[in-house]
């Protein structure tokens, strides 16, 4: 139906989105308040006719291209939320302003005189919401006539396929599953070799690219997957290279997604193809060719662990490996050598290019290969590495050190004891590419073959070339480190490993170095350009990891180190006010973060004597913080909060002084909604809060209690946060004991509806969330019947508090079989299980036993014996032996038979993305 337009009104639109390109700023703001305000005042008629003037092909370029960018603007966004709230409102208009939108943009398809095509966003977009809810259903059947017809211009085809390509991008794989023959149609249409047009060639295969998942059931048919090999594969012989590297594209995705069907391919086709494409001096193309063996690599050592984990079961595997990447080493790995030596002289870091793409494949290589790349890469090591040519110096560097995570120990550890002189030797290389490349590869070595690193042979000269290093160019200085980290970590668990009753050691190799490696690596977070190739970071952690993992007689360097800390971070705060620019702000945010993150370990190795001696200092600082600007950053608010938390840890019940001045800072955090990885920290802190402060943390438990369910109740709250605030209920309810009675109706409300959620099991993301649910209820049930138990559950006390319970014990018993029965059930939930079985009986005695003793939970605890998770068996242990226990005084269950409790009412809490069963 065409709606009558007001020409006078459409011609100001276009002479208003004319302006949105004026290089005079007025005009141009002036044309974006003229829109905003269009858009405000009647969308659905502004959307009309910027429909209307992008398909009057009369309309300048110009013109066309803003309406379509306005229309889409209005249709989609970045931001998930703002996103689905836009697809709801166009769905709410009148289907007449849909029609006549629809098309209007469909009909400027192929009309446009410019690359890519702005009509085929619109499309898309309004796809995108249609589609899923079964509207436009021509849609599919129109764009494939479009491909195909014999009358169908060039950019008519090429716009088309782009519609294609973007609705197949941007909508969910199951909504296009049954219109998948449609759109392969069109697409193998467009790539076929007799078609003529490059850019429709390069249209159809960015299509296909991101068709691939929802195509499964072609895949499955052996003549349909044929003929698409045989098309993806010529189009890889493309002369045009963008065509040529769309192709390889989707033969990477093809062999990641379909894996098991392409021995067929493999050796006639996909090995020479991509053999040549790695070998290319066209970046883009050899990028994908090295990519290709990266992903077949990545795929079969996903596939070796699924084969050993099937034959631990004693199940065969569901997909076995063709070992593709072991056939194919003696020709993939001088291939890849080879781009190593192509270094760029000055590189940019954040250049991804062919030689970089090597060393990663190298590295896949060799951990799907193991032994076997050795004599393939050895010799190239052995004769490179004192070249006189830096690159090829620096090519076998890298590669030394990407074998090193493939090989066994009885391999890599001579061999690398071996190298260690000249791997020293040239951390002073004339090259700064070598040094660099020499100080990864170190930090490769304490990663990996740590006992060669603290060789006590190598160790002196090792820390001089690395101190040395620390002063190097940005580049070197940062994987130097990175060695140190490793290093620290290293000489740590050795040390410890001499220790038998597992307790912090007195010294260790790095003892008579650490002052002055701490000394270097503070030196080095304060260097002028640490900004760069993001050395103050890595100096920081690695000063964190040193601190971390060091023995009793450096605790005097930690002590001083602990003060230079504070007085940095003082130094910090009264800078705030000389902040002008946004990347002043961004590095002062950035530098707070590190401080905190740096203070937390030094606060860690604190004696219980020190640590009240410097808190009061600490927690001024940090109060500083939270009232500072800085703290509208959700990052420096996180890190201020973990730093509040390890305070607490050390501290203990001490923390109680700085409550009345901290408790406002912790409802902030606690209310921060929008940044959830906040609010998520506040939660833990008030758990870790209500631990050490025990009973002490009464007076703020009603503030606190009523911001966590409300955050349970409230949909704007990110679900990652709703199971940590079930598993606080536990910790409030165990520091407060008896008087958490008051809040015992509510909660146990809530976590009866929490129990009954369900997901969609094909959703990994979300079952993982259940299972943190799920760990949470348990916490939650365990520590409000140990805290209203009490130290002795035979007072009239705790007897009485215990009655408050009873009635929900048939709900968890009910939400224990759930538990049981679920097949995706993580091990810390099979833990948490079993402790609430062994909970329960040590509460409740004889009569609990049979709600308890039944099949599901019986085989609950079976489960978690056998369990390789020591905690996890310990657990179930000590809950079979109560449960043993209690049966044989069983007399007292007689109480129980015949006894209906009332389940409770629901309570109004609604958790999202969660339905009930």
């Amino acid at each position: 139906m065409m709606l009558k337009m007001n020409s006078e009104a459409t011609a100001q639109l276009i002479q208003i989105l004319e302006k949105t390109v004026s290089p005079d700023k007025n005009e141009l703001e002036a044309a974006q308040n003229y829109l905003e305000h269009a858009a405000q005042t009647n969308l659905a008629e502004f959307l009309q006719t910027l429909s209307h003037i992008l398909q009057h092909g009369g309309n300048s370029p110009v013109a066309r291209m803003a309406a379509s960018l306005q229309l889409k603007n209005n249709l989609t966004s970045k931001d998930q939320n703002i996103k689905a709230q836009y697809q709801a409102r166009w769905l709410a208009f009148p289907e007449e302003t849909r029609m006549y939108i629809k098309k209007n943009i469909l009909g400027a398809l192929g009309t446009e005189n410019t690359r890519p095509s702005s009509a085929a966003q619109c499309v898309a977009y309004v796809a995108v919401a249609e589609i899923p809810v079964g509207q436009w259903p021509d849609l599919i059947p129109t764009l494939s006539a479009n491909v195909t017809g014999p009358t169908s211009t060039e950019i008519m085809k090429e716009a088309t396929l782009e519609a294609i390509g973007y609705i197949c991008q941007e909508i969910e794989h199951d909504c296009l599953a049954s219109q998948s023959n449609q759109i392969l149609t069109a697409i193998v249409h467009g790539m076929r070799s007799g078609e003529r047009s490059n850019y429709v060639r390069l249209a159809a295969t960015t299509a296909l690219l991101n068709s691939l998942e929802f195509t499964r059931a072609n895949f499955q048919q052996d003549m349909e997957r044929n003929y698409l090999m045989e098309v993806v594969c010529e189009a890889t012989q493309s002369t045009d290279t963008q065509v040529r590297v769309a192709a390889l594209q989707c033969l990477v995705k093809i062999m990641t997604l379909y894996y098991q069907y392409m021995e067929t391919y493999m050796g006639q086709a996909l090995f020479p193809i991509t053999l040549e494409a790695m070998k290319s001096d066209i970046k883009e193309v050899a990028l994908q060719g090295i990519e290709f063996w990266s992903n077949v690599s990545d795929e079969e050592v996903d596939l070796a662990i699924e084969e050993s984990e099937a034959v631990e079961m004693g199940k065969p595997p569901a997909r076995t490996s063709r070992y593709y990447a072991k056939g194919a080493l003696q020709y993939l790995v001088p291939v890849v050598l080879t781009k190593l030596t192509k270094q760029e002289e000055f590189d940019d870091e954040d250049d991804w290019n062919p030689s970089k793409a090597a060393g990663v494949c190298l590295m896949l290589l060799a951990t799907c290969c193991e032994e076997d790349i050795v004599p393939h890469v050895l010799p190239f090591v052995q004769q490179n590495i004192k070249s006189p040519d830096w690159r090829y110096r620096d090519a076998a560097v890298m590669a030394f050190g990407s074998i090193l995570s493939g090989l066994h120990s009885s391999t890599l550890k001579p061999m690398v004891e071996q190298a260690m002189p000249t791997l020293i030797e040239l951390m002073y290389d004339s090259s700064v590419a070598v040094r660099d490349t020499a100080a990864w590869a170190f930090g490769r070595i304490c990663e990996i073959v740590p006992e060669a690193a603290t060789n006590e042979t190598y160790i002196k000269p090792l820390l001089e070339s690395l101190l040395n290093g620390l002063k190097a160019e940005p580049r070197v200085a940062a994987n130097v480190c990175w060695a140190f980290t490793g290093l620290a970590e290293a000489s740590y668990d050795q040390a410890e490993n001499q220790v038998e009753d597992g307790s912090q050691p007195e010294t260790y190799i790095l003892s008579r170095y650490f002052e002055y490696i701490v000394h270097s690596l503070l030196a080095t977070t304060d260097r002028v350009d640490g900004a760069q190739a993001n050395l103050r970071p890595a100096a920081y952690e690695a000063l964190m990891e040193m601190v971390k993992n060091s023995p009793k007689d450096c605790y005097t360097v930690v002590q001083r180190a602990t003060l230079i800390i504070l007085d940095r971070l003082n130094q910090v705060l009264a800078m705030e006010q000389q902040i002008q620019s946004h990347s002043d702000r961004a590095q002062f945010n950035d530098l707070q973060s590190l401080l905190c993150a740096t203070l937390q370990s030094v606060l860690r190795k604190m004696t219980p004597e020190d640590a009240p001696q410097i808190s009061d200092t600490i927690m001024n600082a940090l109060l500083q913080m939270f009232n500072s600007n800085s703290c509208k950053s959700g990052s420096v608010q996180e890190d201020a909060i973990m730093a509040v938390s390890t305070l607490v840890e050390v501290l203990g019940d001490g923390f109680i002084k700085y409550m009345p001045a901290f408790q406002p800072f912790l409802c902030m955090g606690l209310k921060n909604h929008a940044e959830y990885q906040v609010c998520c920290a506040a939660v833990g802190l008030t758990g870790d809060i209500c631990r050490a402060l025990k009973n002490k943390v009464l007076p703020y438990c009603d503030d606190i209690m009523r911001l966590l369910l409300e955050n349970l109740s409230d949909n704007s709250v990110h679900r990652s946060v709703k199971p940590q605030i079930l598993s606080t209920f536990g910790d409030v309810a165990l520091s407060i004991g008896s008087d958490f009675k008051k809040y015992l109706d509510v909660v146990l409300h809530t976590l009866m509806q929490a129990a009954q959620a369900q997901v969609d099991t094909s959703d990994f993301d979300m079952v993982d969330w259940l299972n943190e649910l799920r760990e949470g209820i348990v916490e939650a049930y365990s520590g409000i019947i140990q805290g209203l138990k009490g130290e002795d559950n035979n007072t009239a006390v705790s007897v009485a508090n215990l009655a408050l319970l009873e009635p929900h014990i048939p709900v968890m018993a009910q939400f224990l079989t759930c538990i049981s029965r679920d097949t995706s059930k993580q091990d810390k939930v099979l833990a948490g299980s079993a402790g609430l079985v062994g909970d329960l009986c040590s509460a409740f005695g004889p009569k609990v036993i049979p709600l308890l003793d039944i099949d599901p939970i019986n085989e609950l605890l079976t489960q978690g014996r056998r369990s390789r998770i020591n905690k996890t068996k310990a657990v179930s242990n000590w809950a079979s032996k109560e449960m043993r226990r209690y049966k044989a005084t069983i007399a007292n269950a007689a109480s129980w038979e015949g006894t209906v409790y009332p389940l409770p009412t629901w309570a109004s809490l609604q958790l999202e993305e969660v339905t009930s069963s």
